[in-house]
């Protein structure tokens, strides 16, 4: 999703001054309590005056909020995004695996005309806008299940950056009003970011275009306006089209790391001059094109050159690993092959398909974890780490590796199962 950082706002929004903090315990996951309940009927109240300032109606303020609780649950998930807190290698594994390969081709050639289309006016090529697509949403089928007003006012009421998520949250009720969305289904990450490809409200309103010609911005319905959207960002973003974002490199013996970062960047001549050759063999022209190294696990990972291309990508979610899954599904669907160096892990990170055939062998072992679905939530982690304690396979962390795979598939279904469990409390939604 675009990234989730502080813009320019309405001065009203930075000098209101009450901010309300909600350091209470909820009674239960995601319930305020009655003391945090009055609290966010009195912020609400401001909120509809400073809505107001900004050209949403009374009248619509109350309708499209009427009857919101707020939802404590999202408050500790703003200190912990993926991104940031999860080994490179797990985090890119269920991103480029091949069934979203798979699926992406597939969907470049059922929606080939739109992406040429797409193509032609933003001049970001198809398979880069695909693989957005593809790791926002998987292709639309996974657009977040929080319902979008609850988590923006929740965080427009408690927690730090209240008002950032003001500013997201009278973005959308601009939205509505105009017609651009609808309630029905409005629903998206805890965050706020929502739609096919993921956009926050302000990005929205500021970047979304009518990719259909049906007169509204629908990112959410309409794949047209969905990818005609996300390649307009990418473009305003200072995307050059016809170049690459970068590619595997090889680097020699005694690279110093401290030359590498996105940031650091050099005319390509000097790389090839400091010995850094493509891995596939190709050439590299010694231009003075701005590139920079970029080694996601350190010296003993894969490593990569990057060019202005990657950060066009990285503006989306200001995360390098996640520009750097962008980036290598869009080259997998152009019929690039996998990386060639191994990351430096000796318990090899799981696909989907993997971490699916995971939590069917855990259910088999009697833990209530649901349906398998490939999510490693609270739930399947905490089962992965009583049978890794039970195998002796130490740390007992919780982590979905090739170890804990292979180890109970040696294993097989236990000799007697436990006693049936009550089902398990489901993880909150992303």
């Amino acid at each position: 999703m675009p990234p989730i950082v502080a813009r320019s706002l309405p001065l009203a929004l930075v000098l209101l001054a009450s901010s309300v903090q909600a350091q209470q315990v909820s009674p239960a996951p995601g319930l305020p309590t009655s003391e945090q309940q009055r609290a966010f009927a009195t912020c609400s109240a401001q909120l509809r005056g400073l809505a107001a300032t900004s050209g949403v109606a009374g009248e619509a303020f109350d309708r499209f909020l009427a009857g919101i609780t707020p939802d404590m649950s999202v408050l500790p998930l703003l200190d912990s995004q993926p991104e940031f807190s999860t080994p490179i290698w797990d985090y890119l594994a269920p991103l480029v695996d091949d069934a979203r390969i798979a699926d992406g081709r597939a969907l470049l050639i059922e929606h080939a005309d739109t992406f040429a289309r797409v193509a032609q006016a933003s001049g970001v090529d198809a398979a880069t806008v695909a693989a957005v697509w593809g790791v926002e949403s998987d292709y639309g089928r996974v657009q977040g299940k929080r319902p979008l007003l609850v988590s923006l006012s929740t965080l427009s009421c408690f927690g730090r950056r209240q008002a950032f998520f003001r500013g997201e949250l009278i973005a959308t009720l601009k939205l509505l009003q105009s017609g651009d969305l609808t309630t029905d289904g409005l629903t998206g990450s805890w965050a706020g970011a929502f739609g096919q490809t993921q956009f926050m409200p302000s990005t929205y309103a500021r970047i979304a275009v009518d990719g259909d010609g049906d007169g509204r911005r629908d990112l959410v319905h309409s794949v047209p306006d969905a990818l005609a959207s996300t390649a307009n960002y990418l473009d305003r973003a200072g995307w050059q089209p016809g170049q690459p974002w970068g590619y595997e490199v090889k680097l020699p013996a005694g690279f110093d790391a401290l030359l590498a970062g996105r940031k650091a960047k050099r005319p390509l001549r000097e790389w090839v001059a400091r010995g850094v050759t493509r891995i596939d063999g190709g050439a590299i022209d010694p231009s003075d094109t701005p590139a920079a190294v970029l080694l996601p696990a350190g010296v003993a990972g894969p490593a990569f050159v990057v060019f202005r291309n990657f950060d066009a990508i990285y503006s989306y979610n200001a995360a390098e690993s996640y520009a750097l899954a962008i980036a290598l599904l869009a080259d997998r669907l152009r019929g690039g092959g996998p990386l060639v160096a191994r990351w430096p892990t000796d318990d090899p990170p799981l696909d989907r398909a993997a971490r699916k055939e995971l939590q069917t062998l855990l259910l088999a072992r009697g833990h209530a974890i649901g349906t398998p679905d490939g999510l490693m939530g609270a739930v399947t982690r905490r089962a992965i780490a009583e049978e890794q304690q039970r195998l002796g396979l130490l740390p007992a962390d919780g982590r979905a590796g090739q170890k804990i795979l292979d180890a109970l598939r040696a294993a097989g279904p236990p000799v007697a199962l436990p006693p049936a469990a009550a089902p398990a409390t489901p993880a909150p939604a992303p």
